[in-house]
């Protein structure tokens, strides 16, 4: 039952899913804006082309008529999506689903206006003038975040009024996409962020992963680990809140739903409708399957009867430093060396500040403290540096 498969985004998250359908004997085809991006370095085909061009989406469709479309990234002209719909394409998980969620603004409000969840107090802002008013309303400090980004590009925390200004700047130049508008959230006050990786299939109930914890630094995730701890009652109320959200976005495929844990009770933050970074610690064989295969799976509707933890693990990024080409890493031989270690370099072709590019990762028995092998994970990335032409 070999189906061909249009990836839309070829990052790393993109490579390890390719990785999973090549072993189930799926076709892919790599798309993305630049060459020899990681996907495109395991998949059958690739091309290459701005897929904010709604013409060149078009004719990329046309030309490989996939089965399924698979989008990685936040910047793509998902409108068109509904289009390929009717044309008998299935869109993973749903056009609506990487419509809504491929823009902050969408998900935001159905999650808070149409289902009732719980979030963090927000407003919108087109401009330097409507951020100070959009301040204004939730309060500082809070956290501003362009509608269309990833891997936190372009979000920031104002802390007083004289931040405004940089964190308009901020969020236009890690905007994704051509919509220069931002979400403005109060800030919460959580002990924890959890996300929790949500797997709806088209003939079997939804499953959910061991809740994962991550750390982030200018919104970015620095370390994940699996399982988070987390209370019985919230657990059973994200699931609630997770399973709401994927069933009104419909579908089959991960989702990675992020969750505040407070005193108060969950908060929704955010979701992806695909596999999410912090979901690279599932690559340290935590579950039965990471979450690269799970969402194949539930693509292919291939039936997935549970979803077991099966160790504690750890994931902690490796970071470039500087912008040049050709990378190079040392350190290999010393991260290889170390028990209950192992490590993903991505192969991105070049580098830029703070940009992921690899990541370590480390496991022991479900006895074992979180924390103690997330230091590990950490102390394990320190290993390794990248240096580039």
């Amino acid at each position: 039952m070999q189906k061909k498969i249009l990836l839309l985004g070829s990052g790393e998250l993109g490579k390890e899913f390719v990785i999973a359908a090549q072993r189930l004997g799926q076709k892919v085809i790599a798309v993305d804006s630049y060459a020899n991006a990681p996907a495109m370095q395991v998949a059958h085909g690739f091309e290459i082309i701005n897929m904010l061009d709604g013409a060149a989406l078009d004719a990329v469709v046309e030309k490989h008529k996939p089965d399924f479309i698979v989008p990685e990234i936040e910047a793509i002209r998902t409108e068109r999506f509904y289009d390929y719909e009717k044309q008998g394409i299935t869109v993973v998980p749903s056009a609506k689903a990487a419509n809504f969620t491929m823009n902050r603004k969408a998900i935001r409000d159905l999650a808070a206006k149409e289902l009732g969840l719980r979030t963090a107090d927000y407003r919108y802002a087109t401009s330097a003038a409507e951020l100070k008013d959009a301040v204004a309303a939730v309060g500082i400090p809070c956290v501003v975040k362009p509608l269309m980004s990833s891997s936190g590009k372009g979000q920031s925390t104002i802390k007083s009024e004289a931040d405004i200004e940089k964190a308009w700047q901020y969020a236009v130049e890690g905007s994704r996409g051509d919509v220069t508008e931002v979400i403005v959230e109060a800030f919460v006050n959580f002990n924890s962020e959890i996300t929790l990786l949500t797997v709806t299939q088209n003939n079997n109930p939804t499953l959910f992963c061991p809740p994962i914890g991550h750390r982030q630094e200018r919104g970015d995730y620095q370390e994940s680990w699996q399982p988070a701890k987390v209370s019985d009652a919230a657990i059973t109320e994200a699931q609630y809140m997770a399973r709401k959200v994927t069933e009104a976005l419909g579908g089959a495929g991960i989702f990675g739903v992020e969750f505040f844990l407070t005193d108060e009770g969950v908060y929704f933050s955010e979701l992806s409708p695909r596999p999410h970074d912090t979901g690279m610690v599932t690559l340290a064989g935590t579950q039965n399957f990471n979450e690269f295969e799970l969402h194949l799976r539930a693509i292919l509707s291939l039936p997935i009867a549970e979803i077991t933890l099966e160790r504690t693990g750890a994931s902690a990024v490796i970071l470039a430093s500087e912008n040049g080409e050709n990378p190079s890493y040392t350190g290999l031989e010393a991260i290889a060396a170390l028990p209950k270690t192992d490590f993903r370099i991505f192969g991105k072709p070049t580098t830029r500040p703070y940009r992921r590019m690899g990541v370590a990762l480390t496991y022991d028995t479900l006895q074992t403290e979180t924390e103690a092998v997330t230091e590990r994970a950490k102390a394990a990335a320190a290993l390794v540096s990248v240096s580039s032409k």
